[in-house]
């Protein structure tokens, strides 16, 4: 016969199961772009912006196809990119194997980077001075004429606004967007200092919860364990 400790032990331990979206609940699946080719001749007009748009690299492309493995047991409703081909290249294998369309969502995009955004690479391959004040000061603020970082905060959340209303209640979108806005989407889901989150890896994945009164919740960040090791 079960004695009292051993039923509390059961439901104890019934209490605890595997997570599962609440019915009332969205999920979006953070996926930062695979490796991109560094200096490029590449770019894209949007509005009064020349922005960077360099493709993937070879080793881009395999983790292209490694995030697309990784959801492929996902319940996906929508897929959303960016203006920048390297979101659109890294998504391309998992719309095919979805039959889903991707949604371009421009405010998704990445921090524009003002004076340096064609060559901040270069400067700080170069050491120069402001691109450690940049990190000591956790501001983009700092680099001429870049995107301000209140406006970037602002378009950000409109962005991925935009994503979740594109889905229902117990739906998942997965999102292919840029280091820095998913360090953004983190940092004002958590409340975390500015830069927290720039630890992001190429082609990581992470998962965002959004509640029914339209709170944010983190649930994982920068998952790599499907990435190839080589």
């Amino acid at each position: 016969m079960a004695s009292p400790q051993d039923d509390h032990h059961r439901r104890a331990q019934g209490a605890q199961q595997r997570f599962a979206l609440p019915a009332d609940a969205r999920q979006i699946i953070l996926v930062r772009h695979g490796s991109s080719t560094g200096a490029t001749a590449h770019v894209i007009a949007l509005g009064d912006l020349t922005i960077s748009n360099p493709p993937l690299t070879a080793d881009g492309e395999r983790q292209a196809k490694a995030v697309a493995q990784a959801l492929a047991g996902e319940a996906i409703a929508a897929i959303m990119v960016t203006p920048l081909q390297r979101t659109q290249q890294t998504a391309a294998p998992l719309a095919r194997a979805t039959g889903i369309a991707p949604r371009c969502i421009d405010d998704l995009r990445e921090v524009h980077l003002g004076d340096w955004e064609h060559s901040f690479y270069d400067h700080a391959a170069a050491g120069h001075p402001l691109v450690s004040r940049m990190f000591v000061e956790e501001s983009w603020d700092v680099i001429p004429n870049a995107e301000r970082g209140d406006a970037f905060s602002a378009r950000v959340r409109r962005g991925l606004t935009m994503a979740c209303d594109a889905i229902d209640a117990g739906e998942t979108a997965v999102v292919f967007s840029h280091a820095a806005t998913i360090a953004e989407i983190c940092r004002q889901t958590t409340g975390s200092r500015a830069f927290a989150f720039m630890a992001t890896e190429n082609a990581s994945i992470s998962r965002l919860i959004v509640s029914r009164d339209g709170g944010w919740k983190l649930r994982s960040f920068n998952e790599v364990g499907h990435l190839p090791s080589d």
